[in-house]
């Protein structure tokens, strides 16, 4: 792919972006759940069935505020930062014209969802009485991209955050679609869900694009120094850490029993999360290495078939 040929979703932009075409979505009051149960390991833990039941709803409560918090922090801290770097011409990697406005309109979409997550934050809040509690402060991304950086020249670290970021709006496509698509969660959010998946969708698009040029135009020097630490940012990015530390504070805030206490943390603790070709993401990574054009350089797939022998030999 060549400047020329890249191709703008500015006009899909202009037909499709929710904050053009979606009016503000209200909470239901109904017995349908906020935020679904088979995300929350938590409240399917055996011991939680049989002896905390009438905490269910709390902790999906707080779950869907994590969730929110983790959209906002993804959206205003990194890929608005990305972003916005490219439309405004201070990225290290220049772009053409028509790249930076549709950077534009990623920065738009990003700020948005993040103003629509909140407002729903604020109408569970309203509707349930349930305050947030403190909330992570970064999510995977915030450490894998930096991680990452480190072990790259000075040079290189835009071009890391760019590649990063695509694979992240990669994955987290696959991960609003399940969610859209849980009929046991509130219409309201399911539709919330859909509305950021449209957006998704066509961002997905344009920065499997952007790295494709990218990598077509950079050094063979440049692809092997990146393709070194694409195991570090994946070790980092594909982990359940961050969840299942919330998780286990979760528990210290429930009004329970200290030996059921204890329970509830040797389940959550126990739970593995292992990172193998059959990861839940991990064919959204590969899909999306494959179509940037990454996959086809040889110390990528050497790097990537290192990394899923190690991890699989680990889990």
């Amino acid at each position: 792919m060549t400047a020329a040929d890249y191709k703008t979703i500015a006009d899909d932009w202009e037909r499709r972006a929710t904050i053009r075409t979606r009016p503000r979505r209200l909470l239901e009051d109904d017995d349908k759940l906020i935020y679904p149960l088979c995300r929350q390991p938590l409240v399917l833990c055996a011991t939680f069935i049989e002896h905390c039941p009438q905490w269910r709803d709390f902790v999906l409560a707080q779950s869907f505020y994590k969730f929110i918090n983790d959209v906002v922090i993804f959206e205003t801290e990194i890929v608005d930062q990305t972003a916005r770097g490219i439309a405004k011409n201070r990225f290290s990697v220049p772009f053409p014209l028509a790249c930076r406005i549709d950077a534009m309109t990623v920065v738009v979409d990003e700020d948005y969802h993040a103003l629509v997550a909140l407002d729903f934050l604020q109408q569970t809040v309203t509707m349930t009485g349930i305050q947030p509690l403190s909330l992570p402060q970064e999510i995977e991304l915030s450490r894998a991209l930096p991680a990452a950086q480190a072990q790259v020249p000075a040079h290189l670290h835009d071009a890391v955050a760019l590649i990063g970021v695509a694979i992240a709006e990669n994955t987290v496509t696959h991960d609003v679609a399940a969610f859209s698509k849980d009929a046991s969660v509130k219409a309201s959010v399911r539709g919330l869900m859909a509305d950021h998946l449209a957006d998704e969708g066509r961002h997905a698009q344009f920065w499997t694009r952007l790295v494709r040029l990218y990598w077509q135009a950079a050094s063979a020097n440049d692809r092997d120094s990146i393709a070194k630490v694409l195991p570090i940012f994946l070790a980092r990015y594909l982990t359940n850490d961050l969840q299942k530390n919330f998780d286990l504070q979760l528990i210290n805030h429930l009004d329970i029993s200290s030996p059921l206490r204890d329970a509830l943390h040797d389940e959550v603790a126990a739970l593995a999360f292992p990172i193998t070709r059959q990861h839940p993401l991990m064919g959204n990574i590969l899909g999306f290495l494959q179509h940037s054009g990454l996959l086809q350089t040889p110390s990528v797939a050497q790097g990537l078939a290192d990394y899923l022998h190690v991890a699989g030999r680990v889990a």
